[in-house]
């Protein structure tokens, strides 16, 4: 009779081992890479312009979900964008999740040193490489910290329109995705119960207020962004921007043409669309033990670009590109939840994010744009170098086929995993 209860006991042990192994689990955790003393910022092709001084700090931000074996990593850093070649160093650093698993993004500030290695008009190179290797150390370490800051959760997913003046198209003004997409993990444990652990907002727009020229490094918008989220909430906040390209810019807009072009319009623009993003959230209900998938796949563009070939031959970043330059990337899918995750390399058109969007079967679709890689523009074959304004954001993309196969390859993926 002992050995039959010792036997009754242990199962039920195990059994309750065992589902508790699948309870959905959340963690975060940032490192500040603010050079010190204070270097360059870039904000595109060229030399890199000095500043001499900071508006706010920059970030890396990491949330990691797990669910049984499944564990997935977001990371943000503010940085104009984050190539795969410096991504990749940091998956190497990072334990106990699968590199494919490890999704890195760029909030896109105009105003962080250079990530790329651009070589200017002169061929030089003047990215500083002792900066990008601690920031790729600072990566994993948060990574790493998310890790061991696991603990059961809750999560929340939302998607609705952010009201108010915060984007809009340089281009064509109404030609944008106001729509922002909000996740936000609950502990459900201990002193932590009910407490939010992190709330990530998803919305299309460049930070771009203050720009590279100005002598400032800064977060721009996402630094006062950060700061009204993790005032209002306790846990940590992350931006991943969306599809905000040609040009979907921060809504600085005065009379007469003017633009705000200070700290005081980044925090407005921020503080608002964190306002927006947890009125958004605050509604939804929490979902106990969600679902986690995670898919990636590898998918091959040819860089058809003049220009795109010359910054790739010149680089130091070490971008491995064939012969006949093609070129290799990411791309991930995340079910979680009730929402889905899809990320693109480069920084897509808004018509793109919202064909993308239409087809992913969701009610909370989320678009992490430049992330995994950094290919500059992604249009259509259809716009590019179809109207004098699309000049620019067609030299800078790989090509006229980017968008066709990006599309095409996340479709498949899509109705592959739903």
């Amino acid at each position: 009779m002992k050995i039959l209860c010792t036997y009754i006991t242990l199962f039920f042990c195990t059994l309750g081992y065992s589902l508790s192994a699948q309870d959905f689990k959340a963690g975060a955790a940032l490192r500040l890479i603010t050079p010190d003393p204070l270097l360059p910022v870039s904000g595109g092709i060229g030399t890199p312009d000095p500043v001499t001084q900071k508006k706010g700090d920059l970030f890396v931000r990491a949330i990691v979900m797990e669910k049984g074996n499944e564990r997935v990593a977001i990371v943000s850093v503010d940085n104009l964008g984050w190539p795969a070649a410096l991504g990749d160093q940091s998956r190497k650093l990072i334990q106990g999740i699968a590199p494919e698993n490890v999704m890195i993004g760029a909030t896109h500030t105009h105003s962080a040193p250079d990530a790329y290695g651009f070589p200017n008009e002169k061929g030089e190179v003047l990215a500083d490489f002792k900066y990008l290797e601690w920031c790729v150390q600072q990566i994993a370490d948060a990574v790493n910290e998310a890790v061991a800051n696991l603990e059961p959760a809750t999560l929340k997913t939302a998607n609705g329109e952010a009201h108010g003046k915060i984007a809009y198209n340089y281009y064509a003004p109404d030609l944008f995705d106001p729509r922002c997409s909000v996740m936000q993990a609950i502990g459900t444990t201990g002193k932590n119960k009910g407490k939010v652990i992190s709330t990530l907002v998803n919305y299309a727009v460049h930070p771009e207020v203050i720009g590279p020229g100005r002598g400032i490094l800064t977060p721009d918008l996402c630094g006062p962004l950060y700061d009204r989220i993790e005032a209002k909430t306790g846990g940590m906040a992350i931006f991943m921007n969306g599809a905000q390209g040609g040009m979907v810019t921060a809504d600085n807009r005065r009379p007469e043409g003017k633009e705000a072009n200070d700290y005081a319009e980044c925090k407005r623009i921020g503080e608002l669309l964190a306002d927006e993003a947890l009125r958004i959230i605050q509604p939804a209900k929490e979902q106990q033990n969600p679902r986690l998938q995670c898919v990636a796949k590898t998918v091959e563009f040819p860089i058809d670009s003049e220009m795109m070939r010359a910054i790739l031959d010149f680089s130091s970043m070490k971008v491995k590109v064939t012969k006949d330059y093609q070129i290799q990337t990411t791309v991930n899918l995340v079910n979680i939840g009730d929402a889905q995750i899809l990320t693109i390399p480069g920084e897509a058109l808004p018509n793109i994010g919202y064909y993308l969007k239409r087809n992913m079967p969701t009610e909370h679709p989320f678009l992490f744009g430049l992330t995994n890689d950094a290919f500059g523009y992604i249009l259509t074959k259809e716009d590019f170098n179809s109207f004098e304004k699309y000049k620019y954001i067609s030299r800078t993309s790989l090509g006229e086929r980017t968008a066709e196969i990006y599309i095409d390859e996340a479709l498949q993926l899509i109705q592959e995993n739903k």
